[in-house]
């Protein structure tokens, strides 16, 4: 894989029929919209994905689908976070087995951990991966927020790179000047609304939702970015802003994100809305206003 890893790279949703099934053929639209809308790799089983919702037969099912679909077209990487060490390793060696070209990983949930521990849990984990790793923070999730000493261990470890998802754009931009001197290892932006600040400030690119729905308009984003085209930018941005005030917005629970995401998809024509379980997906009211923004998006 080219390093370093960059441009849009949608955390991909995990089309579903019901709790144990792939919804296949929206699988494969799914990789057909995205590639045709340009973007530069993808990435699965990550909190979009649902991973931790899935049994683990059901996500090596999706990794080899999701492999053999995209044919080393486009850079596909793996989250491989997991409650389990071992469990974390098999999935990495099975993602290599059927051609992913990188493993995400994120702290283990649920018990909280400490920098320390995180430390040497990676001076282990690292090692007895088959594939180059991503780091991916995720305090809202995972209780724990990387510090810069652990990211610059992780690195020395053999680390390509991190996706920050913590919203903080000051510790964003401090990833960027510890590593400017690291030209390989990628800064990777999860929030949308920060690519072009992460462009323009000496990042790689994001791993945007909103480009499971609409991917040109991301790809857009980041090519105007890079350009500095800043007439371009605040145009697109503003598109970029609709969906966080619509598609986003829908519904009161702290899912919404994921359950609109999954309606707008399903408003597409593209795959299943079914989400896993303990999850539920819109119905009534809420995914009537789904239909009725998306509608409104065609342009987009």
């Amino acid at each position: 894989m080219k390093l370093p890893v960059k441009g849009i790279i949608p955390p991909v949703i995990t089309p579903l029929i019901n709790n144990t099934t792939i919804d296949i053929q929206g699988l494969e639209n799914l990789i057909e919209h995205l590639i045709t809308g340009g973007v530069h790799g993808i990435f699965i089983l990550g909190t979009t994905g649902e991973a931790p919702s899935l049994s683990h037969k059901l996500r090596e099912e999706f990794i080899k689908r999701t492999c053999d679909l995209v044919n080393h077209r486009i850079p596909v990487l793996v989250g491989i976070t997991d409650t389990s060490f071992e469990s974390s390793v098999e999935i990495a060696e099975y993602s290599q087995k059927v051609g992913a070209d990188a493993v995400v990983v994120a702290p283990p949930y649920y018990i909280p951990i400490s920098q320390a521990e995180m430390m040497d849990y990676l001076e282990n984990l690292i090692p007895r991966l088959p594939l180059p790793l991503m780091l991916y923070n995720m305090p809202s999730y995972t209780k724990l927020h990387l510090t810069i000493k652990t990211v610059i261990a992780a690195k020395e470890l053999g680390a390509i790179g991190i996706k920050d998802s913590s919203g903080d754009m000051l510790y964003l931009f401090s990833l960027i000047e510890e590593f400017k001197n690291s030209p390989e290892f990628s800064i990777i932006t999860g929030t949308e609304l920060f690519i072009p600040e992460t462009i323009m400030q000496g990042g790689h690119g994001a791993i945007a939702g909103g480009a499971n729905m609409f991917p040109r308009l991301f790809v857009d984003l980041y090519d105007a970015s890079v350009a500095k085209d800043f007439d371009k930018i605040a145009i697109l941005r503003d598109k970029v802003m609709r969906l966080y005030n619509t598609i986003y917005s829908v519904g009161k629970s702290t899912s919404r994100y994921l359950k609109g995401t999954k309606c707008a998809l399903s408003a597409l024509g593209i795959c299943n809305e079914y989400i896993a379980f303990p999850l539920r997906k819109f119905e009534g009211e809420d995914k009537l206003k789904i239909e009725q923004y998306i509608a409104e998006m065609k342009d987009f």
